[in-house]
């Protein structure tokens, strides 16, 4: 699954810079996750570094994007050579 930030968001700017992908950016009222660009940081670490620095827990998987770990690290390893 890629995650989704809830609208308990603070706006703290911490979950950005953390996110391996660029995968997070400021939406219209709070950060917000690009789905496609999402790995869950399969490939790049064990945990979401986004879930691991965010101080109210508001980044859950999100459910409309159900996502196995192969399908993950495949989605990883575009992102990777894309660049």
């Amino acid at each position: 699954m890629a995650l989704m930030i809830t609208d308990e968001c603070i706006n703290c700017d911490v979950c950005e810079p953390a996110c391996p992908n660029e995968a997070i950016y400021q939406g219209e009222e709070i950060y917000e996750i690009d789905p496609d660009k999402c790995t869950e940081c399969v490939g790049h670490y064990d945990k979401p570094q986004c879930q691991q620095v965010c101080p109210i827990d508001c980044i859950p998987l999100d459910p409309d994007r159900v996502e196995t770990k192969e399908q993950l690290l495949t989605k990883y390893y575009q992102l990777t050579t894309a660049k």
